[in-house]
């Protein structure tokens, strides 16, 4: 089936078109809201601001496709091939991208809001100032991903791998991290007010000038954290392992340090918590 022969069975209320070829297709700005593409090759098709709400892309191939600005708004997504695709200012909202694979994809400031990326493997994917609150992202692969400004709020995470992913700036306000890696991971001036990052690796990662406000860090392993500037006001660090790390004018004012391994920490200026005297 070709492009056009699919655009005049549109038009005619035929909306199944599942495991068709439409490789290098050009439907940019197509309506094809509640369509059935399923397992159908889109490889290196054109879908710029094409309407594919609520469509069925299940098991589909968009390798190399070009999606900037369409609306993927709840469509399925699930087991979909999206390598090297661009997704720039898409709306998927609520879509269902679980056990998708997304590696050396783009998607600047795409909005994934209520999205389910459980189990997706999202390796270096560029989510520069996207919006992923109340996404879910528990046990995806986020290798070397950039989320650099990216809205995480209340944002599953738990048991991602998230080792070596830029976070700068982030916002992950009450996001859940409870298990995660990130190790070596860019945290510098992000935002994780409140959040559970309990029995997470953090090895080696940068957060300096990082709102750690009532954060709970229980358990967590920052061996060689660079924690220099990080507020941890009530933060939870419980058991936390903080061997090697800097935390070089960190405020700690109030925080839980219950059993903590301070061996090795540089904690010149660090503002401690009441009665605790400075190491």
């Amino acid at each position: 089936m070709n492009v056009d022969e699919l655009k005049n069975h549109y038009v005619s209320g035929i909306r199944d078109f599942r495991e068709s070829d439409f490789i290098g297709a050009d439907l940019s700005g197509q309506d094809l809201r509640e369509v059935n593409l399923r397992r159908v090759n889109l490889t290196g098709a054109n879908l710029s601001h094409a309407d594919l709400s609520f469509a069925n892309l299940r098991e589909a191939n968009l390798t190399g496709a070009n999606l900037r600005g369409a609306n993927l708004s709840r469509a399925n997504l699930i087991g979909c091939e999206l390598l090297r695709a661009n997704l720039s200012d898409a709306n998927l909202t609520e879509v269902g991208l679980r056990g998708a694979k997304l590696v050396d994809a783009i998607a600047q400031s795409a909005n994934f809001t209520g999205a389910n990326l459980a189990e997706a493997i999202l390796d270096r994917l560029d989510l520069t100032k996207a919006d992923l609150s109340d996404a879910s992202l528990n046990r995806s692969k986020l290798v070397g991903v950039n989320l650099s400004y990216a809205n995480l709020e209340n944002a599953n995470l738990s048991n991602a791998n998230l080792n070596e992913a830029n976070l700068e700036g982030g916002y992950l306000v009450c996001a859940i991290l409870q298990g995660a890696s990130l190790e070596e991971a860019n945290l510098r001036d992000a935002d994780l007010s409140r959040a559970r990052v309990s029995s997470a690796n953090m090895i080696n990662a940068n957060l300096v000038n990082a709102s750690l406000r009532g954060t709970n860090l229980s358990w967590t392993s920052l061996r060689g954290a660079n924690l220099c500037k990080a507020n941890l006001y009530r933060a939870n660090l419980n058991w936390a392992n903080l061997s090697e790390a800097d935390l070089t004018e960190t405020v700690l004012i109030s925080a839980k340090i219950y059993c903590v391994n301070f061996q090795n920490t540089n904690l010149s200026g660090t503002l401690m918590p009441d009665g605790v005297p400075h190491m």
